[in-house]
C-alpha cells in the first residue's frame, strides 16, 4: 500500500494549525519537539522563538504521518509542503 507523509514548513502557527487537525482527524501527536528542548552551546535558541515547533507529527489512518515545523525567523517567511511518498 502507498505511503503518503506531507510535511509543512509554518511561519511560527504549526502548534495552532495541528491543534486543528487534531480536531478534524482524531488522534494523538505521535511526537512534539520544541526548539528549546534542542537549545544548547552548539544551537542556541533566541527566547521569542524556543516554544515554536521543531517538530510535530500527527498519525492519519493507520499508515500515514502528517508532520511540520515552524521555520525560525531568521531563515525568513516559509510556507512549503514536502510530501513523502512510499510505494
Amino acid at each position: 500500500m502507498p505511503l503518503i507523509n506531507p510535511h509543512i514548513n509554518f511561519n511560527g502557527n504549526a502548534e495552532e494549525a495541528f491543534t486543528f487537525y487534531k480536531s478534524v482527524f482524531g488522534g494523538e501527536f505521535a511526537k512534539i519537539i520544541r526548539f528549546k528542548d534542542l537549545a544548547g552551546p552548539e544551537f542556541p535558541v533566541a527566547e521569542k522563538e524556543e516554544n515554536k515547533i521543531m517538530h510535530i507529527a500527527l498519525p492519519i489512518g493507520k499508515t500515514s504521518m502528517l508532520m511540520a515545523n515552524d521555520v525560525p525567523e531568521i531563515m525568513g517567511k516559509q510556507t512549503k509542503m514536502r510530501t513523502e511518498v512510499k510505494l
